[in-house]
């Protein structure tokens, strides 16, 4: 009986985990959406909702950044696009952050580089809680092709 007990609360546990899991994956989804959105309406008010303060970034053109100088390129226009799509491709959970890669594909603007092209980049985005909430804590993006 205590064996029969155990197993049944151990396979509880896990359905829970499991259910908490799909849970963050659904709401980890509508953030990156969200970040996309922002990003392309160049809305710093709902980035910095989203965004750590204390975010890393290696960006496409080599050069790691922070928050305050994202916000500064969104405001000079070197981050404008057109139009910005984001096709995910797995989130992993590992060690209490999420790990989201997929394909992006934008085009950007006039004021940001390879203006008006098809640009298709392989991106990483690793989200974190703090204070209860998911923030976007780390982003790595590598150019793939330029049409």
């Amino acid at each position: 009986m205590k064996r029969k007990t155990l197993f049944v609360l151990a396979l509880l546990l896990f359905s829970l985990s499991s259910f908490a899991q799909k849970n963050d994956e659904a709401l980890l989804r509508k953030l990156e959406d969200k970040e996309r959105e922002a990003i392309l309406k160049s809305d710093t008010t709902v980035l910095a909702e989203v965004m750590s303060k204390k975010i890393v970034v290696q960006n496409p053109e080599n050069a790691i950044v922070g928050f305050q100088q994202i916000m500064e390129r969104i405001r000079q226009g070197k981050i404008n696009y057109t139009s910005f799509e984001r096709k995910i491709e797995n989130i992993s959970f590992v060690n209490g952050m999420a790990v989201v890669m997929g394909l992006e594909t934008l085009i950007p603007q006039a004021g940001s580089q390879n203006a008006g092209k098809t640009v298709k980049r392989r991106f990483t985005n690793i989200w974190t809680k703090e204070k209860g909430d998911w923030k976007l804590t780390a982003r790595q993006a590598t150019i793939v092709s330029i049409n």
